[in-house]
C-alpha cells in the first residue's frame, strides 16, 4: 500500500495541488463528453448526429488542451496558448451557432438537445478560457458575453423570445459557475506555489542574513588590525633603511598584532561556530511555528550541560530543523530533551509528512553532525518511523555538569 501511494506522499503541498487541480480540469472534460453524447442520445443516429459528433469530439479535446497549458501559463512554465484560446472561442462559437440554426430549421427534432449542447460547450470552454486570462474584470465578462450571444444567435435564427431568453439565462448561470471555480482554482494555484517560493526564498535570507553578520565580525576584528600592521610594517621599512635601532622594535610590534589578530578570528569562528542550545530551541520552535507547524518543545528532568555538549545538541537543534523545512510536508513537530540524573542525555526531532523516498542525494548534514556527537561518544539516529513520522535520535553519555532542578 505504501508504494501505491507513496507517488501522492511524497510530492510536495504546491504539488499536491498542481496535481489535485489538473486532474479537476481533466474530469471537466470527461464531463463534458458525457454531457455531450447524453444531449445527442435523444436525437438518435442519423446524419445531423454524425456531422456533429466529430466537431464535438474536437470541442472537447481542445478544451483539455487549453486547460492545461493554461496552467503552464499560470506558474509560469509557458507563454500564454493565445492561439488555442482564439480557436477554441472559434470552433465553440461555430458549432453554438451551427446547433442553433439547425434546431431552427428542425433538423434536430428533439427540444431538449440544443440547450444541452450548447449550455454544456459554451460552459467548458468559456472555464478553459478563464485560465488563460489574468484580469479579474475579463474573467468575469465571459458569462454576461456568452450569454447575451447566445440569445441574440437564437433571436437571429428565429427561436421565439422566451426560447432565445432560456438559453441567454442557462449559459449565463453555467459559464458563471464555472468561470467562478476556473478563475479559484488559478488563484489558488498560484498563491500555493508564491508561498512555497517564499518559504524557499525565507530560509536562503536567512543563510544569506548570517553570512553577512559573520562578514561583518571578521571585518570589524581584522580592519583595524590590519590597518595598523600595515602602517608599522611601513615605518619599519624606513627605519631599517635608516639603520635606525627602532625598527626591530616595530617588527616586534607588528608580530604581537599579528598574534592578537589571529586570537581574536579564532573567537569570532568558535563564536559561529558553536550553538547554543536554549537559543536553538527557541529559534527552532517560532522558525517552525512561522511556517504554519504544529511546533512542541518539550524539555523534561533538565540539568546544566557542558559547554560542548550544548553546541552539539544546538547543531542537532538546528540542522534538524532545517531539513523539516525543507524536506516533506510536515504539519507538526515535536522536539524533546530528556536530560536524566543518571544515564544518556537523549534529544529527539520527530515531525509528520516525511517523504518515505528521498528527493535527492543524501547530503552532508546528518554526517557532520554525527562527526560532532562523535566526539562526545554520542550517536545519532535518523530515519523514518511508523504513521509517516520521520525521527531524528541524539544521544551523549553524562552530559550534565551539575544537577539543576528539574524543569519542564
Amino acid at each position: 500500500m505504501s508504494k501505491l501511494t507513496g507517488w501522492w506522499r511524497n510530492r510536495s503541498s504546491a504539488a499536491k495541488v498542481e496535481l489535485y487541480t489538473r486532474w479537476s480540469f481533466h474530469f471537466f472534460v470527461l464531463l463534458e463528453a458525457l454531457a455531450v453524447f447524453l444531449g445527442l442520445a435523444p436525437e438518435g443516429p442519423g446524419p445531423v448526429t454524425g456531422a456533429l459528433l466529430l466537431p464535438l469530439c474536437a470541442q472537447i479535446a481542445l478544451c483539455g488542451v487549453v486547460s492545461s497549458r493554461a496552467l503552464d501559463r499560470v506558474l509560469g512554465r509557458r507563454e500564454s496558448p493565445v492561439r488555442l484560446a482564439v480557436a477554441l472561442v472559434a470552433l465553440t462559437t461555430a458549432l453554438t451557432v451551427a446547433v442553433l440554426v439547425l434546431r431552427s430549421f428542425g433538423a434536430i427534432s428533439h427540444a431538449g438537445v440544443a440547450p444541452t449542447l450548447a449550455v454544456n460547450m459554451v460552459a467548458f470552454a468559456s472555464g478553459s478560457l478563464t485560465l488563460t486570462l489574468t484580469r479579474v474584470r475579463h474573467m468575469l465578462c465571459l458569462a454576461p458575453a456568452a450569454g447575451a450571444g447566445a440569445a441574440a444567435v437564437a433571436l437571429a435564427v428565429g427561436s421565439p423570445v422566451g426560447e432565445a431568453a432560456g438559453y441567454g439565462v442557462g449559459i449565463l448561470l453555467s459559464c458563471g459557475l464555472l468561470v467562478l471555480a476556473s478563475g479559484f482554482s488559478s488563484w489558488l494555484l498560484k498563491t500555493v506555489y508564491e508561498l512555497d517560493r517564499a518559504r524557499e526564498l525565507q530560509a536562503q535570507l536567512a543563510v544569506a542574513e548570517e553570512r553577512l553578520r559573520f562578514g561583518r565580525d571578521l571585518h570589524d576584528v581584522m580592519g583595524r588590525n590590519l590597518a595598523v600592521i600595515a602602517l608599522k610594517s611601513e615605518l619599519a621599512v624606513q627605519l631599517a633603511r635608516r639603520e635606525r635601532p627602532e625598527a626591530v622594535d616595530q617588527m616586534i610590534e607588528v608580530q604581537r598584532i599579528a598574534r592578537e589578530s589571529q586570537r581574536e578570528v579564532r573567537d569570532v569562528v568558535r563564536g559561529y561556530r558553536e550553538a547554543d542550545l536554549t537559543v536553538e530551541l527557541e529559534g527552532a520552535r517560532g522558525v517552525l511555528s512561522a511556517a504554519g507547524m504544529d511546533c512542541r518543545v518539550e524539555v523534561q528532568a533538565g540539568g546544566e550541560l557542558r559547554p560542548e555538549v550544548q553546541s552539539a545538541l544546538g547543531w542537532v537543534v538546528r540542522e534538524a530543523t532545517t531539513n523539516v523545512l525543507r524536506h516533506g510536508d510536515a504539519r507538526s513537530c515535536v522536539i524533546r530533551l530528556t536530560a536524566p540524573d543518571s544515564g544518556a542525555l537523549t534529544l529527539v526531532v520527530e515531525n509528520d509528512g516525511a517523504p518515505e523516498v528521498p528527493a535527492g542525494p543524501p547530503g552532508s548534514g546528518l554526517a557532520g553532525l554525527r562527526e560532532r556527537l562523535a566526539a562526545l561518544d554520542g550517536t545519532l539516529e535518523a530515519g523514518p518511523v511508523d504513521g509517516g513520522r520521520f525521527r531524528l535520535l541524539a544521544r551523549i553519555p553524562g552530559g550534565r555538569l551539575r544537577g539543576l532542578e528539574a524543569r519542564a
